[in-house]
């Protein structure tokens, strides 16, 4: 019982003493670590490096596409390119070469074809052969030599 009752008061005394001793701190200081925020440049590399070990997502691999797949669609895309120039010449009334007729452009599961008879606009209709899904797009056509143009 003496073991418990000397036990008590100096666990208090011990306590009483550590509590009556100063404390010394510092100020909190954030310093990031990694380089966009403002952090050690040298951080940057051993910080992708855990990034890439720890990126589960790969990319799907592409099939390699022959000569003559890559030839066309080139050869498509400046088709494409030279329609929307000469759309482009007849809205605005730069272009030498009327559209009179319907053209019609055949790539893949799509059909463009090109009406220019009207006065007003030109009219683009793209449609999905394989879907149905069909695009129909009006193009003004703006008239440069009686002057002044206010475009949209």
């Amino acid at each position: 019982m003496l073991i418990k009752i000397i036990k008590v008061p100096f666990f208090i005394l011990a306590t009483q003493l550590l509590l009556a001793l100063p404390a010394f701190a510092s100020e909190l200081v954030y310093q990031p670590i990694n380089p966009s925020f403002g952090g050690n440049p040298i951080n940057g590399s051993y910080l992708l490096n855990k990034a890439q070990a720890q990126n589960k997502h790969k990319a799907p691999a592409r099939a390699r596409r022959s000569y003559t797949e890559r030839f066309q669609e080139s050869l498509e895309r400046s088709y494409i390119n030279k329609m929307v120039r000469l759309l482009t010449d007849q809205a605005f009334g730069t272009g030498d070469i009327a559209l009179a007729e319907d053209a019609l452009f055949v790539s893949g599961d799509y059909e463009v074809l090109v009406t220019g008879s009207n006065s007003d606009s030109i009219s683009v209709q793209i449609s999905n052969t394989e879907t149905g899904e069909v695009t129909l797009i009006e193009v003004p056509r703006y008239d440069l030599g009686a002057g002044e143009v206010s475009l949209p």
